[in-house]
């Protein structure tokens, strides 16, 4: 088998996903590569408890002002311990449980030197998932979240200080294969963290640069305009 390397940055996650996720990355990943961004919580101490975690710190955060500069770093650390393929994932992101049959058969195929996968974002639940307007996974599509790491690549990212994407340019141009694995996404799961959410967005792209004003409406839809569908 080939060696898997998961990558994530982590802030302040102590109290949310993290200790499930890492748990469910054990049962499939050789490494866990974490750059934690300045945690003022214990999230670096349950990163830490996990016996496959490497992590490095920051003692600035970087997130809300240069992501771009922060996920290059992520990647400069987990280039450094000689991955053989990839996974970059976030600390609220969970492959379902198929991932244990067929995770392995995607990165021994021959064919394609990427993965791409669906996002399902729960919400206001782990039991549901939206699916309205720009928020449904068959209308997004699929998205790179594992690469066999080429050397000869390069490790540049867009010069963007918001949604810079989790992969280097040139990993983002693979041919890729569509895995029917899903990603549940549990970002949006808890009520509480919609709006604070939709507040730090706004914050950051005040001018609709990085996403449009629709987007940030739907955020603060009312139930009757969100469409949902359970999790099976």
């Amino acid at each position: 088998m080939p060696k898997i390397t998961a990558m994530m940055i982590v802030r302040n996650e102590a109290h949310r996903y993290l200790e499930r996720c890492l748990t469910s990355l054990l049962d499939f990943v050789d490494e866990i590569i974490i750059l934690d961004d300045a945690s003022t919580d214990t999230t670096p101490d349950i990163c830490l408890s996990c016996p496959i975690v490497k992590l490095y710190r920051r003692k600035s955060s970087l997130f809300l002002t240069n992501e771009a500069q922060l996920r290059q770093e992520l990647w400069f650390y987990t280039t450094d311990n000689k991955p053989e393929w990839i996974l970059a994932i976030d600390a609220d992101e969970f492959l379902e449980t198929k991932k244990l049959h067929e995770f392995p058969y995607l990165i021994q195929q021959k064919y394609f030197q990427a993965i791409s996968f669906r996002l399902f974002d729960c919400w206001g639940s782990e039991k549901y998932y939206r699916v309205d307007g720009i928020w449904s996974p068959w209308l997004r599509g699929f998205s790179i979240y594992a690469v066999k790491y080429q050397p000869q690549l390069t490790s540049t990212w867009p010069k963007l200080n918001f949604h810079c994407g989790r992969l280097p340019l040139s990993y983002r141009q693979l041919p890729h294969l569509e895995s029917e694995l899903r990603i549940k996404h549990l970002g949006w799961a808890n009520p509480i963290d919609i709006q604070t959410k939709y507040e730090r967005a706004i914050d950051r792209d005040p001018t609709f640069k990085y996403m449009s004003r629709e987007h940030y409406e739907s955020i603060l839809y009312p139930p009757e305009k969100i469409a949902l569908e359970m999790w099976m």
